[in-house]
C-alpha cells in the first residue's frame, strides 16, 4: 500500500470550521497529517471538523482566533506547534465577504474585509514561515485566494482586491522563502457553495445561471478543493511554487 501523501507531516489550517478550510483540514487527515484549525466563533462547527480528523486516528487541535487581530497569528502558530510538536504545512484559508454595492459602502466593511482576509493572511503567513525557518526543514504554505483575483464583481468591491492581494502575496513570499526550502502556492476557487454565499446563491435561478456557465455544468463543493490543496502541500509539488491553480470547473476560461 502507497505511504500516505502527507504521512508525518503536521498542517494547519484557519478558517476551518466550515467551507473550504474545514474540507482541507479533513482532507489532510484523510491523506496522513495530523492537523490544527484555527476558527473565528463556530465551537460546534471546529469541535465536529476535530472529532472527523480524529476518526481517522490522526491528533487534531482546534484553537478559536480572529486573524484580524496580528496577535493571533502568532498565538495559533505557538499553539498548535506546543500541541502537535512543528508545522509542515500552513494553509491560510479564513476570509469573509459581506456582499454590498460599491456607492455606498461603509467604511467599517472595508477595513474588516481588508483586515481579515488580506492583514490577516499577512500576519499568519508571516508567523508559519518563521516558525518553518526555525525548524529548518523547508514547508508549504497554501493561500486560498479566488477566481476573484481574477475577475471583478459588483458587490464585491472590497473582496475581489483582498483575494488578487493574497495571490500577490504568495507570488513574493515565493521568492523570499525559496532560499529556506519553503513552496508558496494559491489556490483560486471558483464559486463554491459555502457559508460565505448561501445567501447570495439561496436564489435557486441564480444558482442555475451560474452552473450553466461552468463548462463542468455544476457549482464547487468545498471538497473539490481539498485534493489540489494536499497535492499542492505534498512532495508530489515539490517543485511548484509561485504558483496559482485554478479550481472552478473551467469558469474563467468560458468567460468569453
Amino acid at each position: 500500500m502507497a505511504t500516505p501523501l502527507l504521512a508525518g507531516k503536521v498542517v494547519l489550517v484557519t478558517g476551518a470550521s466550515t467551507g473550504i478550510g474545514r474540507a482541507a483540514a479533513i482532507g489532510a487527515a484523510l491523506h496522513g497529517a495530523d492537523v490544527a484549525i484555527n476558527y473565528h466563533s463556530d465551537d460546534a462547527g471546529a469541535a465536529s471538523c476535530v472529532a472527523e480528523i480524529k476518526a481517522f486516528g490522526r491528533l487534531a487541535v482546534a484553537i478559536k482566533g480572529d486573524v484580524a487581530d496580528p496577535a493571533t497569528a502568532t498565538d495559533f502558530i505557538t499553539r498548535a506547534c506546543d500541541a502537535l510538536g512543528k508545522v509542515d504545512v500552513f494553509v491560510n484559508n479564513a476570509g469573509i465577504c459581506p456582499f454590498h454595492a460599491f456607492l455606498d459602502m461603509p467604511a467599517e466593511t472595508l477595513e474588516r474585509t481588508m483586515r481579515v482576509n488580506l492583514h490577516g493572511a499577512y500576519y499568519m503567513v508571516q508567523a508559519a514561515a518563521n516558525r518553518m525557518v526555525a525548524q529548518g526543514n523547508g514547508g508549504s504554505i497554501i493561500a486560498v485566494s479566488s477566481i476573484s483575483a481574477l475577475v471583478g464583481g459588483e458587490y464585491q468591491t472590497h473582496y475581489t482586491p483582498t483575494k488578487a492581494g493574497v495571490h500577490s502575496l504568495m507570488q513574493s513570499a515565493a521568492i523570499a522563502l525559496g532560499r529556506h526550502g519553503i513552496r508558496c502556492n494559491s489556490v483560486l476557487p471558483g464559486t463554491i457553495l459555502t457559508e460565505i454565499n448561501k445567501d447570495d446563491l439561496a436564489d435557486e435561478g441564480k444558482r442555475t445561471r451560474m452552473a450553466a456557465r461552468v463548462p463542468l455544468g455544476r457549482l464547487g463543493a468545498p471538497e473539490d478543493l481539498a485534493g489540489p490543496i494536499v497535492f499542492l502541500a505534498s512532495d508530489l509539488a515539490r517543485y511548484v511554487t509561485g504558483a496559482a491553480l485554478l479550481v472552478d470547473g473551467g469558469a474563467f476560461v468560458n468567460l468569453q
